[in-house]
């Protein structure tokens, strides 16, 4: 009885151990986006660089960025875009590949914060049987800002007051000097001398 516990012991220790190994290939570096703050409409770009940490080379199958955001009526809505690379595209042990994968914003998007999820999908070179076999799906978050209209057009607007505060300023001031050198100058009558 002991033999049989020991043995289904064992088993389940080599089919935990096997399932928990996966193999890794490729690590995301990084992954950053082209500007700060996105407008609703806008397009741009996120920058992955994905890093070998392999003996053997791997090759990049499919990078993608997927975005959950809402709407500004309140529906959620789930994009993927993916790079504009040529893929598959290998890189060699030790090796960084930096990619981009364009990505544009619906006019309607609501403002705020919105987490998009780079990942890709990579094989594994084998070298023992001349094979490539699928291997991990590295992922990387990304913080992405949309920022309201409502702000922006506010910005424009006191924008545009200042601009037309300094314009006055600069007439009025201009006007100013004008003055004081026309009645500065003024020609004044010299005294007569009487004898």
């Amino acid at each position: 009885m002991n033999k049989k516990l020991a043995l289904i012991s064992l088993l389940s220790f080599l089919a935990l151990m096997i399932t928990t190994q996966t193999a890794r290939a490729a690590t995301i570096t990084s992954a950053t986006l082209d500007k700060n703050t996105y407008l609703a409409g806008q397009t741009g770009y996120i920058s992955v660089s994905v890093y070998n940490d392999k003996s053997e080379k791997i090759r990049v199958e499919e990078l993608s960025a997927t975005i959950n955001y809402y709407y500004t009526d309140g529906t959620v809505y789930v994009q993927k875009f993916f790079t504009s690379a040529t893929l598959p595209d290998e890189i060699s042990p030790g090796q960084t590949e930096t990619f981009q994968i364009p990505i544009s914003l619906p006019t309607n998007i609501a403002a705020g914060y919105t987490n998009p999820t780079v990942e890709a999908k990579t094989d594994l070179w084998r070298t023992q049987d001349s094979r490539w076999t699928t291997s991990d799906h590295p992922t990387y978050p990304v913080k992405l800002y949309i920022e309201s209209p409502y702000k922006q057009s506010s910005e424009t607007l006191a924008s545009n007051v200042n601009l037309l505060a300094t314009t006055t300023i600069v007439f009025a001031s201009a006007a100013a000097f004008l003055g004081f050198l026309v009645f500065a100058r003024r020609i004044k009558p010299i005294p007569s001398q009487q004898p």
